[in-house]
């Protein structure tokens, strides 16, 4: 990715502060490499992250702030600008071991943050993990953050991806049961997630023509009906409604080999049609700098692409590639809306 002068601010909110969101956060947050690309405005709590500095030998100060900083002053390596919306104890955030209050406080971090995006305040939102069955405990009403996100932005549909600099997979269902996703493959859910998926690639990732290789369900894609039906009767079909599409969308190919073949760069992207299907590959390239992308959204949001590691907070062993990873990627997706945008307006006069 090149330098740019003008610099994308982006909302980073703490995710768990008891699991490993912090000590990341310290450490990205200590690279001037970061500050090259993007300017980090940070949504979480003082303690937690002052706790994490010390934790990481990265003591940077931090200034409270109640409103946005200019972005002069969010440009500046070495200084970190913090809103917390509540403040946190000592025993809210005990390593490993989430409290109520700390939950609550990780999800008011996510309505910071897709607030000021909505209104413009920031370019976008990068987020550090938070705990799924932990919030659930506590009344938390949805799956997780993509469809936390899609609530709070009333987004119409939205596509999980996961990308790093080799792969990128966009999934057609997400977190179920692998017996359940032949019935959730419909041609309307298949049809919004490469639709989606599509747009992103030229407007997110700057593609003007790309190349979207769809997944086949079965092994083989099915070996012409031999191993399921899937292929033929709803797979294709659905491929071929875009053949006059800008994005060249293609397949169904043979799981087996669509992911090799995105590898070496003949395709732009992957539609998988399950879960460990698509992901399965992409963390066998991108296990550390792999970045959760949710598309959709009138807001650009990325994220680490692992949980809070409940068990590896407090050590000071975590690796903060993931989310230094998620906000080149947010910066990088802030200049390309910005670039259609300004092609959009060019050709309207």
């Amino acid at each position: 990715m090149r330098k740019r002068s003008c610099k994308p601010v982006i909302a980073v909110t703490m995710g768990d502060p008891c699991g490993v969101g912090p000590e990341i956060l310290a450490q990205a947050l200590g690279s001037p490499d970061v500050y090259e690309y993007c300017s980090p405005f940070v949504i979480g709590d003082p303690l937690a992250l002052c706790r994490a500095m010390d934790l990481v030998e990265n003591r940077l100060p931090v200034r409270q702030v109640e409103s946005i900083p200019s972005t002069k002053a969010l440009a500046e390596p070495g200084i970190v600008h913090l809103l917390s919306p509540t403040l946190l104890t000592n025993s809210d955030i005990v390593f490993g071991k989430p409290s109520a209050d700390a939950c609550r406080a990780s999800i008011e971090y996510i309505e910071t943050a897709v607030r000021f995006a909505v209104e413009g305040k920031v370019a976008g939102i990068c987020t550090c993990p938070i705990h799924k069955a932990n919030l659930h405990r506590h009344g938390f009403a949805f799956p997780g953050h993509t469809e936390f996100l899609k609530a709070l932005t009333h987004a119409d549909n939205v596509v999980m991806m996961l990308a790093g600099t080799r792969l990128r997979v966009a999934l057609a269902t997400i977190h179920n049961a692998l017996s359940a996703v032949p019935t959730l493959l419909t041609a309307e859910a298949l049809r919004t997630t490469i639709r989606i998926t599509a747009d992103a690639l030229m407007s997110d990732f700057g593609l003007k023509s790309p190349r979207l290789a769809v997944a086949g369900l079965n092994p083989h894609a099915g070996e012409g009906g031999r191993f399921g039906n899937e292929e033929q009767e709803l797979i294709r079909p659905v491929i071929e409604e875009f053949i006059a599409d800008p994005c060249e969308v293609s397949g169904p190919y043979p799981p087996d080999t669509i992911f090799y073949r995105a590898y070496k760069k003949e395709f732009d992207g992957v539609v998988a049609m399950y879960h460990d299907q698509g992901l399965g590959p992409l963390k066998l390239v991108h296990f550390h700098d792999a970045v959760n992308i949710t598309l959709g959204l009138p807001i650009i949001r990325t994220s680490v692409d692992h949980g809070t590691a409940y068990d590896l907070a407090g050590k000071g062993v975590a690796q903060p590639d993931s989310l230094k990873a998620a906000l080149r990627m947010a910066a990088s997706m802030s200049w390309s809306r910005a670039a259609v945008r300004t092609r959009s307006k060019a050709s309207r006069r």
